[in-house]
C-alpha cells in the first residue's frame, strides 16, 4: 500500500479517514486554540473561531460540529460567544435552511475599536473602588494605577487604529 493509499483509506467502519492535509489542519486548529486559551478565550470558542477563521466561505452549526468533533450545542455555545465579541457573525443565504458562521471583515479592528466602551466602564468601576476604600488606602493605590493604565490604553488605541489603517492603505477619512 503506497503513503497515498494510506492516507486516503478506509476504517473499518466505513468512514474515511482523515488525510494528511486534514490531519495537519486539524493540530493548527489545536495548537491556535490553545494559545488563545492561553489569553483567556474559552477553549471550545477558540476551537470553533479557528475553524470558521480558516474556512472557505464560513460553516454551518453541523459542518462545524462535524469538523471539531463536538456537538452542536458545543457550538451555539461558542458561536453566541464569538458573535458577542464581534468576530463571528451568523449569515443565512435566501434558500438554505442553516446558519452560516463566518468571520467578520475588519474583525480584529472593530474588537479593538469597541474597547474604549469596557475602558470606560472599568475606569469608572476603579473610581467607585478607590472612593469606597478610601484614597490613602494602599488597596486605593493600586486601583489607582489600573485606572491609569486603563485610561493610558484608551487613549492610544484610537492612535493605534488609525497607523493600522493607514498601514492598510486607508484613510482617515475611509474609517468607519
Amino acid at each position: 500500500m503506497t503513503r497515498r493509499d494510506a492516507l486516503m483509506a478506509v476504517a473499518p467502519d466505513g468512514t474515511r479517514q482523515d488525510t494528511g492535509q486534514e490531519l495537519a489542519v486539524s493540530r493548527f486548529i489545536e495548537q491556535f486554540a490553545l494559545s488563545m486559551a492561553g489569553l483567556g478565550f474559552p477553549r471550545m470558542a477558540a476551537r470553533v473561531f479557528v475553524a470558521v477563521l480558516i474556512s472557505k466561505d464560513g460553516l454551518t452549526a453541523v459542518e462545524l460540529a462535524n469538523q471539531l468533533k463536538i456537538s452542536r450545542a458545543a457550538v451555539s455555545q461558542a458561536v453566541r460567544y464569538l458573535m458577542q465579541l464581534g468576530l463571528v457573525e451568523r449569515q443565512r443565504e435566501p434558500g438554505q435552511r442553516h446558519d452560516h458562521y463566518r468571520v467578520t471583515d475588519g474583525m480584529w479592528y472593530e474588537m479593538f475599536a469597541r474597547r474604549d466602551e469596557v475602558f470606560l466602564r472599568l475606569e469608572d468601576n476603579l473610581a467607585d473602588g478607590i472612593a469606597a476604600l478610601g484614597s490613602d488606602s494602599p488597596g486605593a493605590a493600586r486601583l489607582d494605577e489600573t485606572r491609569r493604565f486603563f485610561e493610558f490604553i484608551r487613549g492610544e488605541v484610537p492612535k493605534l487604529m488609525t497607523r493600522w489603517r493607514e498601514s492598510q492603505g486607508e484613510t482617515p477619512a475611509e474609517e468607519s
